[in-house]
């Protein structure tokens, strides 16, 4: 019965990132389990899925889908996210030294180290409290500029939040997945209270360690301090609050128009006094749909060769 569990802990983790044809390596698999801490077991079970060819090993990887392409697709894709990420870290340098920015962490598949040919860099940013549209205004002014050099997949900052109320609200794999996976770059004290927060993810992922440490300290200037003495007042309040209806009467406009982005989702965001993200009804409950459907089908799968072999066996 215990190794009937690994083994479905296994085939849901393959089957999330199966989502967006990705295999994974032993260790990863591990990582991103729902239960089972011990290695041993778990590459036992391991060994006798791939044994019994519910999971396939290509190369380093492992895959529900018998299909070299994948890993060859994840290698070429892990090498342009290395290269990638380099840039990241200039882009996210020139971002915390913003006003109100108190972290920047890259988010998306580039924070799975990987990267396709459609691929941008994906920032989360965390500002200071009741600032957050501020920063948030200031910085897409600043992006504005970046399409002068062809630079503006530099910076695709998608997923703001403040550090009045840090916390992730919607609470499932997917949102479990992005906390665990995203590369924090700069401000390690903001994202130490960002994983305490989203402590509830470790629920998904008990094996997963989640280090604020990486992080470099974002740098006061004197320019942030002063920038703080203009707007910390009750004038930077009011401020706030219409950049935030604003921007949200703007993107309204858009989802009304059903203007979608270049992947051909419709364009659209929440909006809240203390975070300002993507809308979850877009992709995200999409995308819990089709793992939903997906886990059943393999499980179905999974027990009915189980049933087969039990008969074969008596």
């Amino acid at each position: 019965m215990k190794y009937l569990c690994i083994d479905k802990d296994i085939l849901a983790t393959l089957t999330y990132f199966n989502l967006f044809d990705y295999p994974l390596r032993k260790r990863e698999i591990f990582i991103f389990l729902g239960h089972c801490d011990n290695f041993k077991e778990f590459d036992l079970a391991l060994c006798n899925l791939v044994n019994e060819s519910a999971v396939f090993k290509i190369g380093d990887f492992f895959s529900l889908q018998n299909n070299y392409a994948l890993a060859e697709r994840r290698s070429r894709g892990n090498e342009k996210a290395a290269r990638m990420l380099v840039e990241a870290e200039k882009a996210a340098k020139i971002i915390s030294a913003f006003p109100f920015v108190k972290g920047i962490a890259v988010s998306g598949s580039l924070s799975k180290y990987f990267a396709d040919d459609k691929a941008d860099i994906d920032f989360f940013i965390i500002t200071e409290a009741n600032r957050l549209w501020i920063a948030r205004t200031l910085l897409h002014i600043f992006k504005k500029f970046t399409f002068l050099f062809n630079m503006q997949d530099h910076y695709c900052m998608n997923y703001f939040i403040d550090e009045a109320e840090p916390g992730i609200i919607e609470k499932n794999i997917y949102t479990a997945t992005e906390i665990a996976t995203i590369l924090p770059l700069h401000g390690s004290k903001s994202f130490e209270s960002f994983y305490k927060v989203n402590n509830w993810s470790r629920i998904f992922f008990p094996n997963k360690n989640m280090d604020a440490s990486i992080a470099k300290e974002i740098k006061k200037t004197w320019y942030k301090y002063l920038t703080a003495k203009v707007f910390n007042n009750r004038f930077g309040n009011l401020l706030d609050n219409y950049l935030m209806k604003l921007t949200a009467k703007r993107w309204a406009s858009k989802t009304r128009l059903n203007r979608k982005d270049n992947k051909g989702f419709l364009l659209g965001m929440q909006t809240n006094k203390h975070y300002s993200k993507p809308n979850p009804d877009n992709f995200q409950k999409i995308l819990l749909k089709r793992y939903e459907n997906n886990l059943a089908e393999v499980f179905n799968r999974y027990e009915l060769c189980r049933s087969a072999e039990w008969r074969k066996e008596n």
